[in-house]
């Protein structure tokens, strides 16, 4: 209830909330089901099934849900919303961790964290405050500049924020990170040692977290009513993995370009289960910066076609900030639409991302027959320089007018010049 109205009072998230309440005296489950009304007919028998129901939403909060709650079905629709579908995937409570939990079903590689293993160690935090009790919040190098434990617009103050919140009533043991994944907070438990207590991963298209803690309601009611802690965290959490889930169809433009350049607009197709639809018919509108709309038929693409990708090719005409609308149909029946902008001439595509791109140099060097040397490696930069001189070079230059054989030919020659002058009576 505390994470619920958390979410709820946010006016930049829509929440739904499904509660099981118990059992009819038929042995059928009950619900407290609180949703839109164009979506409670799909919680009316608790949890979605269909990928169409489940795909509607961005990120899925599954706290204290035993395994043994969801269906196989379920769990594996779950596991296709978060790789295939972009969204995110939020396990908390001590009955989705505790025991078997969610071990051996399709969410368990989801997950940032080891279920089983339960004896892997983590790193441990840069701060002391795990070390101060048990059950305590201590953010890990990652945790202090990752997004969602960000409670101060510094590091040091959002350190000490989390230094202040009180101890949770326990910490679930898990395992390790996985391969890829990021432990943000760690806290110590019964057993000694630091846990983790916030890990995340990317999985497939989406994203997935884990809070280990129990009763982080804590952080509401031992806390003044004017500290917003536990408020900023949830939110921040679900924002953060509701951040890479689009919609079934979606356009992607060039970083950059000038007027005159053949532009690749891309566009991906799916339908409601966010299947991929390559027989679609695409439509994209383009509106340039003096209102007038140019229409182009996207085409399969060649290069993403079995995910549903369509390019349409757009040559600018003149610098500004256009609107690129694609509409996808499948015969008569309309799949959906989507739009994003394009900025025209205002952007170098060399500073588009100035970052170091070791791969890009390495693929260079290897091109030419060249080698990478990174900053820092003069004596290697020198040792290359001094090995690529050719081998035929001369140790010692001479001038040529400095050698007896051309003090003679000048002689002869000059002699010669002199008898023929003579011979033929010229002056």
């Amino acid at each position: 209830s505390f994470l619920k109205r958390a979410l709820v009072s946010d006016p930049g998230l829509e929440v739904d909330s499904v509660v099981r309440k118990g059992r009819t005296e038929a042995g059928a489950d009950t619900f407290y089901i609180q949703a839109a009304g164009s979506r409670s007919d799909a919680l009316a028998s608790g949890y979605p099934e269909r990928p169409e129901a489940l795909f509607a939403y961005d990120a899925i909060v599954l706290a204290n849900v035993e395994a043994a709650q969801l269906s196989r079905t379920q769990l594996e629709t779950t596991r296709a919303f978060v790789a295939a579908r972009g969204g995110g995937l939020l396990v908390l409570g001590a009955r989705s961790l505790m025991r078997q939990g969610l071990i051996g079903t399709a969410l368990e590689e989801v997950l940032p964290l080891e279920l089983s293993g339960r004896g892997n160690a983590v790193l441990p935090a840069l701060s002391l405050s795990a070390a101060r009790g048990m059950n305590r919040v201590g953010l890990t190098a990652s945790g202090e500049a990752h997004p969602v434990m960000q409670l101060e617009a510094g590091i040091e103050e959002t350190r000490k924020r989390w230094d202040g919140v009180p101890a949770l009533a326990s910490t679930a043991t898990l395992g390790g990170p996985r391969a890829g994944a990021t432990v943000l907070a760690v806290s110590v438990g019964a057993a000694g040692g630091p846990r983790p207590l916030v890990a995340v991963q990317r999985y497939g298209e989406g994203r997935s977290m884990v809070f280990t803690g129990e009763a982080s309601w804590r952080w509401r009611m031992m806390l003044p009513a004017s500290d917003r802690s536990y408020d900023t965290f949830w939110r921040q959490a679900v924002r953060w993995l509701a951040l890479a889930a689009g919609g079934p169809i979606g356009v992607t433009v060039p970083a950059g370009g000038s007027p005159g350049d053949t532009l690749a607009l891309r566009v991906v197709v799916r339908n409601a289960a966010f299947q991929p639809q390559g027989d679609a018919l695409v439509d994209v509108r383009v509106t340039g910066p003096d209102g007038q709309i140019e229409r182009l038929r996207a085409a399969a693409d060649a290069d993403g076609a079995a995910d549903g990708g369509f390019v349409a090719r757009f040559r600018p005409k003149q610098p500004g900030v256009y609107g690129v609308t694609a509409d996808a149909a499948r015969g008569a029946a309309p799949l959906g639409s989507a739009s994003t902008m394009l900025l025209v001439g205002g952007s170098d595509l060399e500073m588009t991302d100035p970052r170091l791109n070791m791969q890009l140099l390495q693929r260079v060097a290897l091109a030419s027959g060249g080698r990478l040397i990174a900053a820092g490696e003069g004596q290697a930069l020198l040792t290359a320089l001094g090995a690529g001189v050719p081998a035929a070079r001369l140790a010692v230059q001479r001038d040529l007018w400095h050698t007896p054989w051309s003090f003679a030919a000048l002689v002869i020659l000059l002699g010669g010049e002199w008898l023929l002058r003579r011979r033929w009576g010229l002056r």
